[in-house]
């Protein structure tokens, strides 16, 4: 009994449901019977809504310069050095290099075989005339087209200066294991100035 007491105490405690109006009624077409009948006087009046804005065109943004991309797919060889002749608005990039870092041999065997990750290593050159801030995304396909990896990278804090020559490791994480087995790869390039 104290239970059908304590559900029915808080079923009526609840707000009620939200009422939405009804619809509003369009104007019955003349002979119809709906059109002898008045009018209830509970019907409430049509909902007025606001006018809704016109569109308006953007505002195109004139301090902002296109950035330069580059994206291109590539033959892919693991821990081999691969040659590239690309030229981004006076960014050249020279190879790329896909390899795990290890230590073959440490300090008194402190870290000798220690593991540090899988990356590509991106080497480039700035032959412009004013500093470069890249951007570089890379991703590897096996021979059936499947996605086995995925690593971006670039300038952090600072510029490449004119004539200066720069690498970047790009780092391969979570989806990495099957790096090795790749058959292409694709690298996409983007100049922030």
């Amino acid at each position: 009994m104290k239970i059908l007491l304590l559900i029915a105490t808080l079923g009526l405690a609840q707000e009620p449901p939200l009422q939405i109006p009804p619809p509003t009624p369009t104007a019955p077409a003349e002979g119809s019977e709906t059109a002898s009948k008045p009018a209830s006087a509970s019907a409430q009046p049509p909902a007025v809504r606001p006018p809704v804005p016109a569109a308006t065109a953007p505002t195109p943004q004139t301090t902002l310069s296109p950035l330069s991309f580059y994206s291109e797919g590539f033959s892919f060889s693991w821990d081999r050095v691969i040659p590239l002749s690309i030229n981004l608005d006076g960014l050249k990039v020279t190879s790329i290099f896909f390899n795990k870092r290890a230590v073959q041999s440490g300090f008194l065997g402190i870290l000798k075989d220690a593991d540090f990750g899988t990356r590509a290593q991106v080497e480039v050159t700035n032959t412009g005339k004013r500093p470069k801030v890249p951007g570089f995304a890379v991703a590897v396909l096996d021979k059936e087209g499947r996605l086995i990896g995925t690593a971006s990278g670039g300038t952090k804090v600072g510029t490449i200066k004119p004539g200066e020559t720069e690498t970047f490791d790009l780092n391969f994480t979570q989806v990495k294991e099957r790096l090795a087995s790749g058959d292409r790869f694709l690298l996409a390039i983007e100049l922030r100035n």
